[in-house]
């Protein structure tokens, strides 16, 4: 894919503006200002990762990131819309996403989510919330449980980066959608043995019929 927002040489006037002094804001800064660039343009997404986390009431601040997950189809034109606007969009050597820079903060645009692709039916689950002042779609709570304990594998299990969010999130999940999705691997299954014995969720209820006693 040819991507010809590269080698811009000056940021739009909006990202000359005083940065955020705090880390956090600047990456909801980012995320609101991607999110508008979105919606503007017509294209389908939803806001993911550590910033949905946020929209939906988790705990915590983002602190690495913001993601958005698009339609592999729509990369091109979701690129394009960013050049448009002022932002710089690169392919990095993975290729289930592309990258851009906004407000000093690194910003995803996935295509490929727990190495699954983005789908039609997966933005249709997003909700609209706020993102501070700015409403857009985010992965639905259970989409982003999901998400997170997919990714997980023998060189990836840091389930206590998770717990808080499965923690704070617990009334919005459908956990057993979660266990139908993600069950089949050792590693998700694992996490959530442990949520049950932390006495986050409900043990999964048993299909097995009781034995009657004699």
């Amino acid at each position: 894919m040819h991507l010809a927002t590269e080698g811009r040489a000056r940021p739009p006037a909006w990202q000359e503006q005083e940065l955020p002094r705090d880390r956090s804001q600047a990456i909801l800064e980012a995320a609101k200002q991607v999110g508008a660039i979105l919606k503007r343009a017509g294209h389908k997404f939803a806001l993911a990762g550590s910033v949905a986390v946020y929209a939906h009431g988790g705990s915590g601040r983002p602190q690495h990131d913001a993601d958005f997950c698009v339609l592999p189809e729509d990369a091109e034109a979701v690129a394009a819309s960013l050049g448009e606007a002022g932002l710089d969009v690169r392919r990095p050597p993975e290729d289930w996403l592309l990258k851009t820079v906004c407000f000093d903060q690194d910003v995803d645009l996935i295509f490929e989510l727990a190495r699954r692709p983005v789908t039609v039916d997966l933005l249709a689950r997003a909700e609209e919330l706020p993102v501070d002042s700015v409403h857009m779609p985010v992965l639905s709570a259970t989409d982003v449980l999901v998400s997170l304990n997919s990714a997980f594998s023998e060189h990836h299990c840091d389930f206590g980066a998770v717990l808080p969010v499965a923690r704070a999130l617990r009334e919005k999940v459908d956990w057993s959608d979660v266990r139908r999705r993600c069950a089949d691997e050792p590693m998700p299954a694992a996490f959530l043995f442990l949520l049950e014995r932390l006495n986050v969720i409900a043990p999964e209820q048993s299909c097995a019929p009781s034995r009657e006693q004699s």
